[in-house]
């Protein structure tokens, strides 16, 4: 039997994170939520209960997987999707010069690339139901969110990308210890780049978070939308001040450049001794 509900599709649903929180908001909301995460073990058990909510497995970099839940849901819903939310994502913490390549190319590969695919599969379901787009913010999915909001209005779906601030989440604490390499140029100083918060500073709840996403979500808000902790002050200070007096804005940018600039000056010496 086909469900009667209107439906929303997350991506990343594991506990303690905002696609867990969002598929609780939709659920109570009526919705009939398809949650997903890589391992199902990870997503909560109160979606695994919830009659109004299947729980599947989806691997957002894999074309295989993407497929497979697609078809899955289309056979639910007689091919039609309200709402589909990109909220998937991995974090990868590294100074520029010592990231691995191949670690960044599976960074991309599901915070953009899995994102896009994603849009691509299931556009035709999101095209019949006249639905709703909603992708977390990464950098490079702001400018293709601002494409496809272009491309899908004549089609009567809506893109929403949200820029957000902080969210108290377990992301942060899930990100493995940065090791850097013994010849890496930030090494005296891995001492600033290896701490960790202890809370995201100003952050907002994900329950919080997931109830002004569905709030924006049900009154059609399309385009940009800024939400979580000081989102609204960054969206100020990016209009209103210049590029050197954001950086100074920068949480210990100025005790890193000091300490990094002696620690380049205590290298340049010993090279040149060396010489």
């Amino acid at each position: 039997m086909a469900i009667a509900h209107k439906t929303c599709l997350i991506t990343g649903c594991s506990s303690g994170g905002v696609g867990a929180a969002l598929a609780e908001a939709f659920m109570d909301k009526g919705y009939h939520v398809f949650a997903t995460a890589r391992s199902t073990a990870k997503v909560p058990q109160r979606l695994h209960d919830a009659s109004k909510v299947t729980v599947l497995a989806l691997d957002v970099s894999s074309s295989e997987s993407i497929v497979g839940v697609a078809e899955a849901i289309e056979v639910q819903t007689k091919s039609k999707l309200d709402v589909l939310i990109n909220n998937a994502g991995l974090g990868l913490e590294m100074p520029v010069l010592d990231t691995s390549v191949t670690e960044a190319r599976k960074v991309f590969d599901v915070n953009f690339f899995g994102a896009l695919e994603m849009i691509q599969v299931f556009s035709p379901m999101l095209i019949k139901a006249e639905g709703c787009i909603y992708q977390a913010t990464k950098a490079a999915l702001i400018q293709a969110g601002d494409v496809l909001r272009l491309e899908l209005a004549p089609m009567n779906v809506r893109v929403l990308t949200l820029v957000t601030g902080g969210i108290t989440t377990n992301f942060l604490a899930n990100l493995p210890t940065l090791v850097l390499p013994e010849n890496s140029y930030y090494h005296g100083i891995k001492h600033i780049i290896q701490e960790k918060p202890e809370k995201v500073p100003f952050g907002a709840s994900p329950e919080s978070f997931a109830r002004e996403v569905l709030c924006q979500v049900e009154k059609g808000t399309t385009g940009k939308y800024w939400i979580g902790g000081v989102s609204g002050f960054a969206r100020l200070a990016l209009w209103l001040f210049p590029e050197w007096l954001l950086d100074r804005f920068s949480l210990g940018q100025k005790q890193f450049t000091k300490e990094l600039a002696e620690e380049h000056k205590k290298r340049v010496e010993q090279d040149k001794k060396r010489a």
